[in-house]
């Protein structure tokens, strides 16, 4: 049983820690704030946004990351 309960755990804690906001570097936050005044990662089309143009991602990639991080 105690293994089981520390399996359990871990996968909480890594479950937790993937819920964390990333970290912005400053060029990215600049970028973000240039596109958007009142920036909301949860809108959809905002995050998939900025992850096109300030994180030099693609539409796929960007748009199942903000979904995968909550944004609708």
């Amino acid at each position: 049983m105690r293994w089981r309960d520390l399996l359990c755990l871990l996968a909480l804690a890594a479950g937790l820690s993937a819920c964390q906001e990333p970290d912005y570097t400053p060029e990215q936050k600049l970028c973000i704030a240039s596109r958007y005044a009142a920036y909301d990662a949860r809108q959809l089309n905002q995050c998939v946004d900025v992850c096109r143009v300030c994180m030099k991602g693609n539409v796929v990639t960007c748009n199942t990351s903000c979904r995968l991080r909550g944004a609708s």
